[in-house]
């Protein structure tokens, strides 16, 4: 719709840009034609592209299902300093957000495997790693070795670390090795003694060698971790007593992304969270609002590097980031 100039003379300056932002975003001209067309650089088309949008000269509008995601990832980014934030959509029934998230996994995971400078990638165990594995196309891979980098638990089950790490092996023609070792110690001494072993301490160097590994986490209420694996005599509601709000790799975190004073963190048996940080690329993979406290925990912490997540997981992380500097500010 046209509008009537309201003083009677020119802003060639705002002109130009409309021009331009027309030329490109409309026509779809290139920078290089819009450049020759108005007889200037492709700098200065550039830069006053960039300055169009700032005015709000040219907007864009992005009609999709998936743009609400798209605009979350970019929020997520900044405002965790990750590398990459994959957001898909939220469905209407809370029951299906993993098997969405781990589509979302899958081709994650495809693109970063089918990368030849990565030798050596580590999986843990979760229902959304376990279902990842299952979104994945086949590649092949004969260079690479899959390794699990958690203990595992004794009951069978497709989302232990053996079973998933094999999985995504078979998936990539590659080789693979387990990290054999139960999940947790009886006790610290146990724990020491366990770490002191020459197949553990060899493993775990190759775990700490890996370019990538892949995460889940849990809560202290429903999770895997606390059907599967917590310790007996340990009780899921004196870690939340203590301000335990979920696991990594069974480490119990607390809000701010630090360890809960209880003995359970001095029984794993496996990678500490410092040597997980040096990792160049810890991708996780989790969504759900129940999981937010200690995703966001994991973040705080700056544990990922990657992040795949649901829509409405992803807005309550940019809340949880928008209040603490407000907090901050008051």
């Amino acid at each position: 719709m046209s509008r009537f100039i309201k003083l009677d003379q020119i802003n060639p300056e705002e002109q130009l840009l409309a021009r331009l932002a027309w030329a490109c975003e409309v026509e779809g001209m290139t920078q290089a034609d819009a450049a020759k067309r108005f007889g200037i650089t492709r700098l200065r088309v550039n830069k006053a592209l960039g300055e169009a949008r700032k005015r709000g000269i040219l907007r864009v509008s992005v009609d999709s299902i998936y743009a609400a995601a798209a605009e979350l990832e970019w929020e997520l980014e900044h405002s965790f300093r990750l590398t990459r934030a994959v957001v898909v959509p939220s469905p209407e029934d809370a029951a299906s957000v993993t098997p969405l998230v781990a589509a979302g996994l899958g081709a994650v995971l495809g693109n970063i495997l089918q990368d030849k400078s990565l030798t050596r990638f580590g999986m843990s165990w979760g229902n959304t790693l376990n279902r990842g594995t299952r979104n994945m196309q086949p590649l092949n891979r004969p260079d690479l070795e899959i390794l699990s980098i958690m203990g595992g638990v004794s009951r069978g089950s497709d989302v232990n670390c053996y079973e998933i790490t094999t999985r995504l092996a078979d998936l990539c023609n590659a080789d693979h090795s387990f990290f054999t070792a139960p999940l947790y110690a009886s006790s610290e001494e146990s724990q020491e003694m366990f770490l002191e072993q020459d197949v553990i301490k060899d493993m775990l160097k190759k775990i700490q060698s890996c370019g990538a590994v892949g995460l889940a986490t849990g809560d202290l209420n429903s999770s895997l971790l606390v059907r599967d694996a917590i310790p007996s005599g340990v009780e899921p509601a004196e870690l939340i007593a203590l301000g335990g709000v979920g696991d990594i790799m069974g480490y119990i975190l607390n809000a701010d992304g630090g360890l809960i004073d209880h003995p359970i963190n001095s029984r794993v048996i496996g990678l500490s969270l410092e040597e997980l940080d040096k990792i160049e690329n810890v991708i996780m993979a989790a969504g759900g609002v129940h999981k937010v406290p200690v995703i966001a925990a994991a973040l705080k912490r700056g544990l990922v590097n990657t992040l795949v997540t649901d829509e409405n997981t992803a807005k309550a992380l940019v809340d949880v980031t928008a209040t603490q500097q407000t907090q901050r500010g008051a």
